[in-house]
């Protein structure tokens, strides 16, 4: 799904886009500007400050320095982190570098964020406020597909689908109640 790498056979499309399709930097430039990637390993630069972790995550995307960095400002201040954007994150505890990590995914404004354990490493209000931010994202419009082993934050979302050995053994997903209207989200809260 996140275009690391090219599928065997059949289709895989990202807003339009056939994947198959695309030269490298052509996929390096739709995972900057359409995919968000919430790591479980965190991923960060340690001698960088998390304003420049963040805003790095722009670089393939385009936009001048100035921009980049007022975005990251914005994407950090989500999370809560708008107080730290000059530490390193060896100063950061393992929660505080999982919440830079989804700054860093959001910062792109993607139509999809694909999201490993996003609430692993937070106190249970961190990981409440995360959760609160991915529901206004897909209220935004964003696909959120969330990766856990954890049954209560996957009871969160309308739809899960349940892998064993590479396989799915289960998917909840309803057909719609009307042929003829869009699908009606159930409620999160």
């Amino acid at each position: 799904m996140g275009t690391l790498e090219r599928p065997d056979s059949g289709r895989v499309s990202i807003t339009g886009m056939d994947v198959a399709e695309l030269s490298d930097r052509e996929l390096a430039a739709l995972r900057a500007t359409r995919i968000g990637f919430v790591f479980q390993q965190f991923f960060l630069a340690e001698h960088s400050s998390l304003l420049e972790n963040v805003a790095d995550g722009l670089l393939y995307a385009g936009p001048p320095v100035s921009e980049r960095r007022k975005r990251g400002a914005e994407a950090l201040g989500r999370v809560g982190l708008s107080d730290r954007l000059s530490a390193r994150p060896t100063q950061l505890s393992g929660g505080e570098r999982q919440r830079v990590a989804i700054a860093r995914a959001l910062v792109g404004r993607p139509a999809i964020v694909l999201a490993d354990e996003p609430t692993g490493n937070l106190d249970s209000a961190t990981g409440q406020a995360i959760m609160a931010l991915i529901d206004e994202l897909n209220a935004e419009g964003a696909t959120i597909v969330v990766i856990t082993h954890e049954h209560e934050i996957a009871a969160h979302f309308p739809r899960q689908i349940a892998l064993l050995d590479g396989r799915v053994v289960s998917d909840n997903d309803q057909p719609p109640e009307t042929d003829t209207g869009p699908r009606r989200r159930r409620s999160r809260r």
